[in-house]
């Protein structure tokens, strides 16, 4: 299941990456293209008045889903100079500190934005769709330009605040059963071994100071 939902979380940022690269890239095609007279009869017609703000509402639900995958991985920065130079047991309990501080955190955000997307029109929606009355609830905005419903872009908020909210949960009970942190290395590409990395290192090394060798004989 974890799996599952780690392969959902990457796939989802890979996702909205790229599908918001690629909107970018032709709503910049058609701004250029549309100041071609010869191209005039056909761009004019091509609306892409949304573009910009679809790229804005991907960007941040790809944010914040990054945000909780970053929690996975270990890519978020910290300060951790002066915990290190504490004894084991006394660094592990300000670690998990800090890890059930940080699920306290975005619990707490994730219950607070759950609770403002309902008013702002999901509890309308929910009503309405299942033939309900919906009492005081209002329909809610909607976006200006794809004229969404809002409550279902601010529901990047509490659904992925909550998911930071498991990750967090999630470090600090693999931490307490091995006193390991998940560790991001900047240097490893995913898909080649590290051993191959390191061979094909060694040999640029050498051909470098092979090169400047044959150099310096000249």
């Amino acid at each position: 299941m974890l799996k599952l939902l780690d392969y959902l979380e990457e796939w989802l940022i890979a996702f909205l990456m790229a599908a918001a690269t690629l909107i970018t890239f032709a709503s910049v095609l058609h701004r250029y293209g549309s100041g071609i007279e010869a191209l005039q009869p056909v761009f004019l017609e091509i609306n892409m008045g949304w573009a910009q703000e679809l790229t804005i509402y991907m960007f941040v639900w790809m944010a914040k889903i990054g945000a909780a995958y970053g929690v996975r991985t270990g890519i978020h920065v910290g300060v951790d100079v002066l915990i290190n130079t504490f004894e084991t047991p006394l660094r592990s309990k300000f670690v998990l500190f800090g890890l059930f501080a940080g699920a306290l955190f975005t619990g707490i955000i994730s219950v607070l934005g759950s609770h403002f997307v309902w008013e702002n029109g999901m509890a309308y929606a929910t009503y309405t769709t299942l033939g309900m009355d919906s009492g005081d609830f209002f329909e809610g905005p909607t976006t200006p330009d794809l004229e969404w419903s809002t409550w279902k872009v601010y529901s990047a908020i509490p659904v992925a605040s909550l998911l930071m909210c498991f990750r967090f949960l999630q470090v600090a009970w693999i931490f307490s059963k091995t006193g390991e942190l998940p560790h991001h290395d900047q240097g490893h590409v995913e898909g080649i071994e590290d051993d191959a990395v390191a061979v094909t290192t060694e040999g640029q090394e050498q051909a470098a100071s092979n090169n400047a060798r044959k150099g310096g004989q000249q």
